[in-house]
């Protein structure tokens, strides 16, 4: 039967969305087939559902979503009862039940919907769906005694219907009262209770929104700058001086047209970063010359400059009565509302609760989402050399919000900060370092100096190596000041890895640096090594690099089954290259007998269990294999190519193993999710090594 699970509320306002989207993060970390079902719908397309789709990749269509739109349910029920309705909502339900693992259904949302008594339309619904329940209480404006009292209420509402109460969830809290209410709540009822602070930036409008809600033009602004969130008014009137102090950090600048000081000064405090503004909306239908809107796409790109007709007056009622909404048009919504939900609710138990059926397929969605989490159990530090490039900064956001490790970005800082502020970037307390000027690079000459020694480096040759931001960035791992290193987005490969050969060396159990990429198919991940590090390995090598990616495989999840690949199976060919094989196969068992080694194996009979059953019948590897090692690099790193374009798989790596301390390359075409997914494998990669000091 279909797993199911109801986010509902007592009220509007109570902003469940943050509970909606978190349930469908911890639903899709588990099963493949997530659908989407609400009851009941104002507009269609329905903006949650979307924003879902787009997040998730849903193939559902939308047309099986919803069940019916409250004008059609009021009338259904006025005519013939609120039975008929009910029945009707059920049998739709199931329409889109019968084909997923699991269904999210969202609740009615208590907003002008002329139906009597929706609590108990929303218990009764959940109860009829065999779905468990996840009431959400609003707190915003109200006091903590307030509070309490409607999470008791509404659990014993929803209880007393008969309805399955997963767990209670009090969001848009007065973040001053979060953790005294949290206490208060605790064990107070039978099932687990989640306070959720308010969180100012998710009920923010984007300066997008604000451009539509006001039918704004648009005289400056990249896609960049109008996805800020505007957390706050500045309306200009006094003379500049006196009017920059005012300047609050994300705030929208509101001014007539016709006060360029004002508009100029704006922006250059953007610029300087002392504050960084959401953008400029000019009013009265007054425009700056072109020389001055010139002068300001200069001084802060991609900033938002916005004109509507009206005066400062009605403008202001709009904006003060406007609220940001999550739409698949704010992603960084979506980022900072899971970030929220992640740090404020015991995720692992709720996951349990929920309990969905788990089958062996791995999604590349369930490989990502796990990857995340598992970084996330034990925050690392993590250092990005390349910290003014703009998908390091994107990235940078992503795993902020998200909670997923704490960072140091290398560059000029003012540079950074710029950078940041340009595209709308909160760093917040994230660490910066110039390697130029910081106070750490003497001591990291002497370092690198007594390293290098042995090739003739100087102290004073040192000094300049080490402003360099990768070598910076290797000796802040090697000394402890990080916990692992991420670059290559803007570097090759050879300057990302060629400071850790010199400064972190391989680990006294490896041989050679080698690499890995997780390899996410539709249904499985496989890890493919080497394709990025090794040209033509020996035996000896071989066997290292099969040996460190099945250990690679085991720290993600992957159970190693190891196929040797070579163009002969079995006995069937010869040749120095099948040789090489066939003694790197059998040197990895005699090293790790307890590993499943197969080899020479062709890539078929090691993927696939037909080919398998007639090239190597009753193989333990054979047609099942997860760990795939390649002879050299050239047929690995075109393989793993092949097989990402042609097969549409995503490539995570590479993934570097060998090393005492992790460092990780970047592909220089890399995309913001790759850097994300990078940071958070070598973030885990630390844990590991953590654990394995620890033991010692």
């Amino acid at each position: 039967m279909t797993r199911s699970v109801y986010v509902t509320g007592i009220d509007r306002g109570d902003g469940r969305q943050v509970v909606e989207l978190g349930v469908m993060e911890l639903l899709t970390r588990q099963v493949d087939r997530v659908g989407v079902f609400r009851p009941l719908v104002h507009d269609r397309p329905d903006r949650m559902f979307e924003l879902l789709r787009s997040r998730y990749r849903l193939s559902q269509d939308p047309a099986t979503v919803y069940g019916m739109d409250y004008h059609e349910a009021s009338a259904l029920q006025a005519e013939q009862g609120t039975d008929e309705l009910v029945s009707t909502l059920v049998d739709r339900f199931h329409l889109v039940a019968r084909d997923y693992d699991v269904v999210l259904v969202l609740g009615t949302d208590f907003a002008a919907t002329q139906l009597p008594d929706e609590l108990s339309l929303n218990a009764r619904l959940a109860n009829e769906f065999g779905a468990s329940v996840i009431p959400v209480v609003g707190g915003r404006a109200q006091t903590a005694g307030s509070v309490l009292a409607e999470v008791r209420n509404a659990y014993r509402a929803y209880d007393g219907l008969g309805c399955d109460v997963l767990a209670m969830v009090a969001n848009r809290v007065d973040r001053e009262d979060r953790d005294e209410l949290a206490r208060r709540l605790t064990d107070r009822l039978p099932v687990p209770t989640y306070v959720l602070p308010d969180e100012p930036a998710l009920s923010a409008p984007t300066v997008a929104q604000i451009s539509q809600a006001l039918g704004a033009r648009v005289l400056l602004g990249d896609d960049s700058g109008l996805a800020r969130d505007a957390l706050g008014f500045v309306f200009g009137g006094a003379m500049l001086p006196s009017f920059l102090p005012a300047l609050t950090p994300g705030c929208l600048v509101v001014t007539p047209g016709d006060r360029a000081d004002l508009v100029v000064g704006s922006l250059a405090a953007h610029s300087a970063g002392t504050p960084p503004i959401a953008g400029v909306l000019l009013t009265l239908n007054e425009v700056p010359s072109e020389e001055i809107l010139t002068l300001a796409a200069r001084l802060a790109p991609g900033t938002p400059v916005l004109s509507v007709a009206g005066n400062s007056f009605p403008t202001a009622e709009h904006l003060f009565s406007m609220e940001g909404k999550m739409t698949a048009a704010t992603p960084r919504k979506a980022e900072t509302a899971l970030g929220l939900f992640e740090g404020y609710t015991d995720t692992a138990d709720l996951a349990r609760r929920v309990s969905a059926p788990t089958g062996d397929r791995i999604t590349p969605m369930m490989f990502e989402h796990k990857l995340l989490e598992q970084a996330r159990s034990d925050r690392r530090r993590v250092v990005l050399p390349e910290g003014t490039e703009e998908r390091v900064l994107h990235a940078a956001e992503v795993l902020l919000r998200r909670g997923v490790c704490d960072l140091t970005l290398l560059g000029p800082q003012d540079r950074i900060r710029k950078q940041a502020a340009d595209l709308g970037i909160d760093l917040g307390d994230t660490q910066l370092i110039d390697p130029a000027t910081s106070e750490l690079r003497d001591a990291f000459a002497e370092k690198y100096a007594q390293l290098r020694a042995h090739k003739g480096v100087t102290v004073e040759l040192a000094h300049d190596v080490v402003s360099d931001v990768n070598y910076f960035g290797t000796l802040m791992v090697q000394e402890g000041l990080a916990d692992g290193m991420v670059s290559g987005s803007v570097h090759s490969t050879a300057a990302t890895i060629r400071p850790a050969f010199e400064i972190i060396r391989t680990r006294p159990d490896s041989s050679i640096v080698s690499s890995v990429f997780f390899m996410c198919l539709a249904d499985k991940v496989l890890v493919y090594g080497d394709c990025a590090v090794n040209p033509d390995p020996d035996a000896e090598q071989l066997a290292d690099i099969a040996v460190q990616s099945a250990a690679t495989a085991a720290q993600f999840g992957v159970e190693p089954r190891i196929a040797m690949l070579s163009y002969s199976t079995g006995t069937s060919g010869s040749g120095a290259d099948v040789e090489k094989v066939r003694a790197a196969t059998e040197l990895v068992r005699a090293r790790r007998p307890d590993l499943k080694t197969e080899g020479p194996i062709q890539y078929d009979a090691a993927v696939e269990p037909s080919v398998a059953a007639t090239k190597l019948p009753g193989s333990e590897v054979a047609g099942q294999a997860s760990v795939l090692v390649f002879p050299d690099l050239n047929t690995g790193n075109n393989t793993y190519k092949a097989v990402q374009r042609s097969a549409g798989a995503i490539a995570v790596g590479p993934v570097l193993q060998g090393l005492r301390k992790p460092v990780n390359d970047l592909s220089r075409g890399a995309l913001v999710q790759d850097i994300v997914t990078t940071v958070a494998i070598t973030a885990i990669q630390a844990q590991n090594l953590s654990e394995k000091v620890s033991e010692l």
